[in-house]
């Protein structure tokens, strides 16, 4: 592997709300692509795409990329956006990373979620399906107030979907999950609502519920962050970034050697670069010296 591609929107503004790429050698210092504006538009459903994320097929090749389908900007508000919006994800799928199909959507919420947030996947081996799961806000019978909770629900195609099901709750709103998969142990980060902090916990079963928490003072210690996203540097250590939503200042990688260990470390302004656009909650995928070289010399004006 020989670069990195990091797929993201950036804001509320007239087309944030679209999917906007960046690329990088090291993981750490990007260069955004197409002069920061959109690669990828959503004229479907709510007509603004959020929070997309990337996955590769192990077994084909394709590249997925979904997203929630939500646009702030059309001026609905976030109640709206929480209790009565979109039960969709939006889909997009392509073999190169240039040139994609889509995009489509595909409704996966359960009927009474007001919401679809953040769609992620894991490729289960186990059962060779993607693990899909994202954030909905459902009342219950003995809740005295809805709640976001995460959902999840099995796909081989992004196309048909199992039945959705509760992953994980908690006594507060959980959002934004993501989970990588480190010496047979799945590390899981996720926004906790009620801290604006992000927790982390992990288990040696994907969709199990026997999940063990894991302190980290670091993470315990930073408050008003959401978007946790992580994935491996070529040194072997691990980079969770996180989006500083509270102050608006954009993501901050924060660096260990071992997820086992969680010797998490903020890295200092100087150590890293996150590009000229502010970036809001994305993905971040692994590329091949081929695709980081096709998708540098791509001109998508």
């Amino acid at each position: 592997m020989a670069g990195y591609l990091f797929v993201h929107f950036t804001g509320d503004h007239a087309d944030g709300e679209q999917i906007c790429f960046s690329l990088s050698r090291d993981g750490l210092h990007w260069e955004d692509l197409n002069g920061g504006q959109p690669v990828l538009r959503s004229g479907i459903g709510e007509k603004g795409v959020r929070d997309p994320f990337l996955i590769r097929d192990p077994k084909k090749g394709t590249y997925y990329l979904i997203a929630t389908d939500l646009c702030i900007g059309a001026g609905k508000g976030w109640d709206t956006a929480q209790y009565r919006g979109s039960r969709d994800i939006i889909v997009w799928a392509s073999e190169d990373l240039v040139h994609f199909r889509g995009p489509w959507n595909v409704t996966v919420g359960v009927e009474d979620a007001g919401c679809v947030w953040a769609p992620e996947a894991v490729y289960d081996r186990e059962t060779e399906r993607f693990f899909v799961f994202w954030a909905s806000m459902v009342r219950r019978r003995d809740d005295a107030a809805p709640k976001q909770r995460i959902f999840a629900a099995y796909t081989e195609d992004f196309c048909s979907f199992s039945d959705p099901f509760i992953y994980m709750e908690a006594e507060n709103h959980l959002i934004d999950m993501t989970i990588v998969e480190e010496d047979g142990w799945y590390y899981r980060f996720m926004k906790d609502e009620t801290t604006k902090t992000i927790r982390l916990d992990r288990s040696r079963c994907l969709a199990g519920r026997d999940y063990e928490n894991r302190y980290s003072e670091v993470l315990a210690g930073l408050y008003g962050v959401e978007g946790p996203e992580c994935y491996r540097l070529d040194d072997g250590r691990w980079c969770l970034i996180v989006d500083q939503f509270a102050a608006q200042k954009g993501y901050l990688p924060i660096v260990c050697g071992s997820l086992e260990k969680g010797d998490f470390r903020i890295l200092a302004p100087e150590e890293y670069d996150m590009g000229v656009s502010r970036k809001r909650h994305g993905g971040v995928v692994r590329l091949t010296d081929a695709e980081y070289e096709r998708l540098r010399a791509c001109d998508w004006r």
